[in-house]
């Protein structure tokens, strides 16, 4: 069973080709870091808003195009309301640039556990994780993914997925959040500034839906980050009002990474 995509061609292009130039100018025109990072927490928008943002995450990947050979990925749920974490059958989940296999194993390790099942329909139509992989395909080499979507589940949950599948240098871990939603262009700057310092210092109890509507992941993150004293750095921090929308009605968007 293949999942197909969801939001090609809304979200991001359909054609292959233009999928990979705007992918390309995009990583080309963000900053390389030092350091790999092992978890990244990046948006979720249409491209034209949240690509540059993200690619500012996906650039540091760089360096490791054959090392990083499983990626778990968790994002929101916009459309299916349940309860825990939703994984899928599905053998592969396509996108315009080829088909992404899953790492059924993972897979299976995790849905043991009480709060994890699996919920077709809550991966159907969900772009949260979608629009992550042309980006993965883009940077990376060969590798499998772990796709789940996180309905209402604790910190404590998402923590205990991730150290189940945390690994060493060839897992990724990508969080899947925007930031506010909404507010002028100002206000939604003073938000999104408060949410990433906070962010930064691991205050997860903190982090509302209003803060990052992909709070669910983002909040087990910083527990498992504070539990393990990882430290976490923003490294863009822009909104709708600076890459394609007006100001006076914006989504918020931040690229964090632990390396």
């Amino acid at each position: 069973m293949i999942r197909q995509p969801a939001v090609a061609g809304s979200f991001y292009p359909a054609n292959p080709m233009r999928l990979h130039q705007m992918l390309e100018q995009y990583l080309e025109e963000a900053k390389t870091g030092a350091k790999v990072p092992k978890a990244i927490i990046a948006p979720h928008a249409g491209y034209i808003y949240s690509g540059p943002v993200a690619a500012s995450a996906y650039a540091r990947l760089s360096r490791a195009k054959d090392l990083i050979t499983r990626v778990v990925l968790i994002g929101p749920s916009h459309r299916v309301a349940f309860q825990g974490l939703a994984v899928s059958r599905s053998t592969s989940f396509a996108t315009p640039l080829g088909n992404l296999p899953l790492d059924r194993d993972s897979i299976e390790s995790i849905v043991r556990l009480p709060f994890v099942e699996y919920i077709e329909q809550a991966h159907s139509y969900e772009h949260s994780v979608e629009v992550h992989l042309p980006f993965l395909q883009e940077t990376l080499g060969a590798f499998k993914i772990v796709p789940i979507v996180a309905g209402d589940a604790s910190p404590e949950q998402v923590s205990q997925v991730l150290e189940i599948l945390w690994g060493g240098t060839e897992t990724l871990i990508i969080i899947s959040s925007d930031l506010s939603h909404y507010h002028d262009y100002n206000t939604a700057q003073k938000l999104d500034r408060l949410t990433s310092e906070r962010i930064e210092k691991q205050q997860y109890e903190y982090i509302t839906s209003e803060s990052a509507c992909g709070k669910t992941a983002v909040n087990g993150l910083l527990k498992l980050a504070r539990d393990h004293s990882l430290p976490i750095q923003t490294i863009d921090l822009r909104n709708s009002g600076d890459t394609a929308g007006d100001k006076s009605r914006v989504v918020g968007y931040g690229a964090y990474v632990i390396e």
